[in-house]
Parts: C-alpha cells; sequence; structure tokens
C-alpha cells in the first residue's frame, strides 16, 4: 500500500474501533476522530473534552512521578494528546488530537496519525505529552508548517524515571521531552520515532 493511502487508512480503522476502545483520560468517540481528520470543523465540545483530557493526564503525572511539576513548569510549551488511539486489523495505525498550552492559555489545536501494515488485533489508548523546554524548541514546532516530524524536524528525549523514582536529570536538559503514558502509567520503552504532527486550523 502506497504512503499517500496509508494514513487515510488507518485512521478509518481508528474510527471504527474508537468507540469501544478504553480511554487513558478522554471519552472521544469515532464521530470527533472523523471530525479531526478534516471531516468537519472541531466543535466547542470537542475542544472541552480535550482540555479536560489534557489536565487529568497532567495531573496523573504530577501525582505519580516526583519532580514532574517542576520540570513541566520551566517549560516554554506543553502539548497534550489525552488519548491516542493505537488500533487496526491488516492496516493499523495511531491517531489523536490534542492541544498545544503556552502559560495558562491553549493556543492551538493539533493532530497526531502514524500508519503502519501488518497484522494488528485490537485497540489501546496511551496519552502523548511533548514538553518544549526552551524557547527555541516551541518556536521550531510552530514554525514547522503544515507538519512536524519526531526525528526529521526535531530529536525528542522519552521521559524516564531513575531507580530513586525521579526524572533521570540528563533527559531533562533536551530541549524537547516527550512522555507515553497508559493505564499501567508511564511508559520509557514505546517508540516515537516518525510521529507526524500537524496543526488543526
Amino acid at each position: 500500500m502506497s504512503r499517500h493511502l496509508l494514513l487515510p487508512a488507518a485512521v478509518a480503522a481508528i474510527a471504527l474501533v474508537a468507540a469501544g476502545c478504553s480511554t487513558t483520560a478522554s471519552t472521544t468517540t469515532a464521530g470527533s476522530v472523523q471530525e479531526a481528520a478534516g471531516r468537519g470543523p472541531m466543535p466547542e465540545a470537542q475542544k472541552r473534552e480535550i482540555d479536560v483530557g489534557s489536565r487529568a493526564v497532567m495531573t496523573r503525572l504530577f501525582d505519580t512521578v516526583r519532580g514532574s511539576r517542576e520540570l513541566v513548569s520551566r517549560a516554554s510549551g506543553v502539548l497534550v494528546f489525552p488519548r491516542v488511539i493505537d488500533a487496526g486489523l491488516v492496516v493499523g495505525g495511531e491517531y489523536g488530537v490534542g492541544e498545544l498550552r503556552v502559560g495558562n492559555a491553549v493556543v492551538g489545536y493539533y493532530r497526531t496519525a502514524s500508519g503502519s501494515v501488518g497484522p494488528q488485533i485490537g485497540a489501546q489508548s496511551k496519552a502523548l505529552v511533548f514538553l518544549f523546554m526552551t524557547p527555541e524548541s516551541l518556536s521550531r514546532f510552530r514554525s514547522a508548517g503544515t507538519a512536524w516530524s519526531v526525528g526529521a524536524d526535531a530529536s525528542v528525549a522519552l521521559l524516564k524515571v531513575g531507580a530513586n523514582g525521579e526524572i533521570d536529570v540528563n533527559i531533562a536538559r533536551s530541549p524537547t521531552i516527550a512522555f507515553v503514558m497508559t493505564n499501567a502509567g508511564l511508559m520509557a520503552d514505546l517508540s516515537i520515532e516518525a510521529t507526524r504532527i500537524s496543526r488543526i486550523e
């Protein structure tokens, strides 16, 4: 299957199972996935849903990882996808919508999507968060144009917790940091390479 057909097929597959998928922090429906995919404007109800889910993800992080609140407070911008659905049968992929916060204000809404081909059964969801730790890294993200990709447009360090239960200080010095959280907690062994993010106009 060609690459330009892969993402639409993956989004369609995800929309079919979204309504029955367990959620990390949100209740996004299959309909809202399709709306965010470009089939209609994002409704105000979905914006509120994303905001509630984003706040829940960050609260959970602060409650479970020592030093995370201080790390986030130093970030120039925080991009939160409260529910990224990973689903598929033969054509699989990930899809989610989220918000970028600068200070205490939401400054934009974004989608993330990736596709893959291979045997995949079922669906699961996770939260995906990016911390832009410097004004420069935030500016490069916001000026990336139609899409921004992990690896191609920026090197992103995956947040890890050391043996002492606190954030790895070396990773905390990176310009852009990401973390993945599932119902099992913070995940440090999931790849986010080639994750693509684009702004919802």
